[in-house]
């Protein structure tokens, strides 16, 4: 699985995520569990959406 999101990319999934799960927590409701997907896809580089779009945010990738 290549990483297909650059950095600027993975940050901004990184805050939104951690911003949707400390929404959740405060006002108690499930846009906290919806922010698990940007932050792992934040975490881990690979946007499974990408792959099918052909997308790719990674300046580095073949």
């Amino acid at each position: 699985m290549k990483k297909n999101m650059g950095q600027k990319d993975r940050a901004v999934r990184a805050i939104l995520g951690v911003a949707m799960l400390v929404y959740g927590v405060v006002f108690q409701n499930l846009v906290g569990i919806v922010g698990l997907i940007p932050l792992a896809t934040a975490i881990i580089g690979y946007c499974p959406l990408y792959e099918v779009l052909g997308v790719t945010s990674n300046k580095y990738a073949d």
